[in-house]
């Protein structure tokens, strides 16, 4: 166990004011509190800016740059301050009690991301974002099936020490500072998707990055939200780069991710 004394939570936001207040009520009633919490306001247009003047959390606001340029400025502002581990976090999701000190208590010297699993805030049993089955390259597994792990049973049965060697980036992971100094800041380029799975695999060039199943994040299911044209047009693009730079049989995933995608896009858009 390393002990890393001074911790931020940083929080995310555009336009979720009565998500994101949830999201702090249970940042501040941690059984083991950071030592500050702040929040990138991307340039909300709901009363987001005057319910944290009230809470009087601390708030950056600016124009909205995507989750990638929310997670640079906060992570610009955990450097200067001299932090040593960033804990973060979306606005929709939400920290149990105990998750930031099981993983205080747990991150190792070793470990250059640690992470809660993610699952359903009404059926915690459950993933939101199912985890990949992984290869020998501790790569997603292609060809073979199952492929996924959709909840708490079947993750289990293939965790080693409580632990299991993927994340969901951005739904409460610790990050150590020290780690960040090396690799550099979040892409800024992604915008608004991708920047999470291509600092993963970042993150994974300095040490292990894992998820402890004791450590609990609660989310909504986003299998009904509708994607914007902006968005569909970062997931097309951004999961074909990524893909092409960290990935092995490259075409084959790359079509296979194209089908996926519209068919999630089929599915929650309609024709």
């Amino acid at each position: 166990m390393v002990i890393y004394k001074k911790i931020i939570a940083v929080v995310v936001t555009h336009n979720r004011c009565k998500l994101l207040k949830r999201c702090i009520n249970n940042i501040l009633n941690q059984s083991l509190p950071p030592d500050e919490i702040l929040v990138i306001n991307n340039g909300s247009t709901d009363n987001t800016k005057d319910e944290l003047d009230k809470l009087k959390i601390n708030t950056i606001n600016q124009d909205n740059l995507g989750s990638a340029g929310g997670w640079v400025t906060g992570i610009k502002y955990a450097i200067e301050k001299k932090f040593d581990a960033i804990w973060l976090m979306d606005d929709d999701g939400y920290p149990d009690r105990y998750s930031l000190e099981i993983l205080k208590k747990s991150i190792d010297r070793d470990m250059s991301c640690l992470s809660s699993i993610v699952v359903k805030e009404n059926n915690p049993e459950e993933f939101v974002f199912p985890y990949p089955i992984l290869n020998e390259n501790n790569q997603p597994t292609l060809l073979k099936w199952p492929r996924k792990l959709k909840n708490k049973k079947q993750l289990i049965k293939k965790i080693i020490e409580d632990k299991y060697p993927y994340v969901h980036l951005f739904n409460g992971a610790l990050i150590p500072l020290n780690v960040i100094k090396k690799i550099g800041n979040v892409d800024e380029n992604y915008f608004i998707y991708g920047d999470d799975l291509d600092y993963t695999f970042r993150l994974m060039r300095q040490g292990k990055v894992l998820s402890n199943i004791k450590s609990i994040h609660y989310h909504p299911d986003v299998t009904k939200r509708i994607y914007s044209h902006t968005k569909i047009y970062y997931i097309l693009k951004n999961t074909l780069i990524i893909t092409k730079k960290y990935y092995n049989k490259v075409i084959l995933r790359q079509i296979f991710q194209i089908i996926n995608i519209l068919f999630i896009i089929l599915r929650r858009n309609g024709i």
